[in-house]
């Protein structure tokens, strides 16, 4: 059976960008989420949370936890998710947007990928 693991790169990316969005010190986002700073200090340096702490970090963020996760079969090299999927989360956060507001922006965004995949590469 293949061993999978989380992928700790990118959910302190994840979770980086929402904080930053939400104008929080890391600090401040380890009370907000109430988990040790010395969680999010370890994470930085690649190590893995524990499963109780990733569970909060991904409810958090309102993402599904697969996001984040790698299976041991998987290459290095692995599709990056949809824009959309990893903006939506940061999209639906913001207090400032209303739903339609949040869906309008993801098809935005999804016909604006569209068109740039859709462009000739040199």
């Amino acid at each position: 059976m293949a061993k999978g693991h989380v992928d700790v790169e990118r959910l302190y990316g994840a979770l980086d960008a929402q904080r930053s969005a939400r104008g929080l010190s890391w600090r401040q986002l380890a009370k907000e989420l109430e988990v040790s700073p010395s969680l999010l200090s370890r994470m930085a340096n690649g190590l893995r949370p524990d499963v109780d702490a990733f569970a909060t970090l991904v409810q958090w963020l309102a993402v599904p936890a697969e996001q984040f996760m790698v299976s041991g079969e998987q290459p290095a090299e692995r599709d990056e998710p949809e824009l959309v999927t990893q903006l939506g989360p940061l999209l639906r956060a913001r207090k400032d947007l209303e739903p339609e507001d949040v869906a309008y922006l993801e098809t935005v965004i999804q016909a604006t990928v569209r068109r740039v995949k859709a462009l000739p590469r040199d």
